[in-house]
């Protein structure tokens, strides 16, 4: 009996990796046109490594884009790898799966205006020191 669930278990985990697959490799695919397009100079330029000057700009651009945490870890680890700091990726991976502009007028038809607009003005505020925190505690450990 558990051999069977395992089985089961083991073949949907595989068909939802691949369903998943694809949007990766999109993902993936499009790091490199960022890596070719956006130089480490001009991320060094936007994010200047000021706390709170770079949480707030990951914070936005994780709010503009949306999509599933597993991407938004490639792409962190493509920011960190050009140099922008811990709290803008950070807060960039907090807001892409808590804050949705993109989403917000579906999501204002399904559970109203005012609810969307509250969920997300907070998922904003608090993804912002939420970074600074885990960043700092990141550091002390």
């Amino acid at each position: 009996m558990k051999k069977k669930n395992f089985i089961s278990s083991f073949l949907k985990a595989i068909k939802s990796f691949s369903k998943g697959l694809p949007i990766m490799l999109g993902v993936i695919l499009c790091m490199g046109l960022f890596q070719v397009y956006i130089s480490k100079q001009l991320l060094k330029n936007v994010f200047v490594g000021r706390v709170i000057q770079d949480t707030f700009l990951g914070s936005i651009i994780g709010s503009i884009t949306a999509g599933n945490p597993i991407n938004s870890y490639i792409i962190g680890k493509q920011l960190l790898d050009n140099g922008v700091s811990l709290f803008a990726v950070t807060a960039f991976i907090i807001c892409w799966v808590s804050v949705g502009i993109v989403q917000l007028p579906y999501e204002v038809s399904i559970m109203g205006k005012s609810f969307a607009l509250s969920r997300n003005l907070v998922s904003f505020f608090l993804s912002f020191f939420v970074s600074i925190a885990t960043v700092f505690v990141l550091q002390v450990l």
